[in-house]
């Protein structure tokens, strides 16, 4: 008889387990309060046009196309893939502008032109140390369990000798920036890695400049948006007998004997398994939303320690004064305060730095005539459990972006109800116990990698995946998770 897998999640995380879980032939039911799979990765419905509300941005290629062939498909062949020529558009508030992209002497000429030759080759030397940094913790870190920091020096040693030293957690990003730019705006463009995992460039360590690298080795647009990437991991898990349960809610993980047996639905339905995965924040287990039983299968996590959460605007209108590109970052001059602001006072600083994905914008062309489709977002602390938003907060809020945007040039008209925000508060009520942050807690410290928990709990037969957990969040990172956390059930059951 087939050994039983309950997945609760169906975000990338949860795919990804369902998928390598199913191909080694058990029998796995996935979970979800949701309509549809995919997590993060959703659109929201504006007027009659859905919008990407999630993430937006394709990159680690890898992971994704291995994924697929352990499931005897070809990923290109399931997903309609394009290759953007700019990795995106910058503005900021002097007018200045600046298009970074894959080949190296393209951007380094581009920097050259905007900033000098100086900053330029400053740019080489940062994306020959990132790439050597990715190239030791690929393998040595995001891709295998999660090891102890000793056990990791050992790995780095072994196999990169000397050049381990580039691994230097102990600076923070922003400390090692001005290593290689003198420009402030080109520090503040690669402090932004920062943010892909949810935290400051002023406390995160230094190996976030990996982040260029994995930038370089290509960034995709996702033809239906990554909704399409979701739908296509279900469809191939469904093809091994994986099963799909949405608008389905879980009430309790349950134990005998502290060994996770099972769960029970809102509905009273119990279904009983040899595992469980949890696809959620893991902060969920240890505030006991999934039932007393499993709050300590997990550490707690101080509300203080939460990664950035954010504010969001589907709008679908009409763009000037700035050519837009698929991705686009307009900074403010203080970047700096931006993260002081939101980690040190819990708010939003005057002016925000706003991203804008302009979803129907491929390698500069429109794909559709009449107005576009834009996702806007600016930076926000993870109060989502205990501060609200009412509709004049988040007006104000949007005129602070909206300032932003129109000191880099950028114009936006939109009638009033073509524009829908989402808030941290919807964010935790998307992702229980998570207060609104995206990314599980923040990367803060030379020790933050090893602080998130493994896919292996402290209850017998339940397991973590997601981006609350190792290796971190962003979609190729949750999908690794689920990866792993498959890899280590296989194993126990071994």
């Amino acid at each position: 008889m087939s050994k039983t897998a309950v997945i609760i999640g169906a975000g990338a995380g949860g795919l990804s387990a369902a998928v390598d879980l199913a191909v080694a032939g058990w029998q796995v039911d996935v979970f979800d309060s949701n309509s549809e799979p995919g997590g993060k990765m959703h659109q929201r419905q504006v007027g009659d046009v859905s919008i990407n509300g999630g993430p937006t941005v394709f990159t680690m290629h890898w992971v994704f196309d291995e994924l697929f062939k352990r499931a005897g498909a070809k990923l290109d062949s399931r997903v309609r893939l394009t290759e953007s020529k700019r990795l995106a558009r910058h503005a900021w508030a002097d007018g200045s502008h600046l298009d970074l992209f894959h080949d190296m002497d393209q951007s380094a000429a581009a920097i050259a032109h905007f900033s000098d030759d100086q900053n330029a080759e400053g740019y080489r030397r940062f994306c020959a140390h990132g790439e050597l940094v990715h190239d030791l913790l690929r393998d040595n870190f995001m891709a295998t369990a999660q090891p102890s920091p000793i056990r990791l020096g050992y790995r780095l040693l072994r196999d990169g000798g000397l050049n381990a030293l580039a691994v230097a957690p102990h600076k923070t990003l922003w400390q090692a920036l001005g290593h290689y730019f003198t420009d402030p705006r080109l520090r503040q463009l690669y402090g932004r890695y920062a943010t892909y995992v949810g935290s400051s460039p002023l406390s995160t360590p230094s190996t976030l400049m990996l982040v260029a690298h994995v930038e370089r080795q290509g960034v995709w647009c996702v033809d239906g948006g990554m909704r399409a990437l979701a739908q296509s991991i279900a469809e191939l898990g469904e093809e091994h007998g994986a099963k799909f349960h949405f608008n389905s809610h879980v009430a309790t993980v349950d134990c005998t004997n502290g060994h996770a047996t099972g769960v029970t639905l809102t509905s009273g339905e119990s279904v009983s398994a040899d595992v469980v995965i949890f696809n959620g924040d893991a902060a969920a287990l240890s505030d006991g939303l999934l039932g007393t039983a499993v709050s300590r299968s997990v550490p707690t996590r101080a509300p203080s320690a939460r990664g950035l959460s954010a504010i969001t605007w589907c709008i679908n209108g009409s763009t000037s004064g700035f050519d837009l590109d698929y991705h686009n970052v307009f900074f403010a001059d203080d970047y700096q305060k931006e993260f002081t602001s939101i980690f040190e006072e819990g708010r939003i600083c005057a002016e925000p730095t706003v991203y804008v994905c302009a979803q129907d914008r491929v390698n500069g062309g429109l794909t559709r005539a009449g107005d576009e489709r834009l996702l806007l977002l600016i930076n926000a602390p993870a109060h989502g459990d205990r501060t609200t938003w009412t509709s004049d907060d988040l007006r104000q809020q949007r005129e602070k972006a909206f300032r932003v945007l129109a000191r880099g040039g950028l114009s936006i008209d939109f009638q009033e109800e073509a524009c829908l925000a989402t808030a941290p508060y919807d964010w935790n009520e998307r992702f229980p116990a998570s207060g609104g942050s995206l990314y599980g807690a923040a990367s803060h410290g030379m020790f933050s990698s090893f602080s998130r928990p493994s896919a292996k709990t402290q209850i017998q037969g339940l397991y973590l995946a997601g981006g609350s957990a190792h290796p971190g969040p962003g979609v190729p990172m949750a999908t690794l998770s689920g990866s792993l956390a498959a890899r280590q059930i296989l194993g126990d059951a071994a």
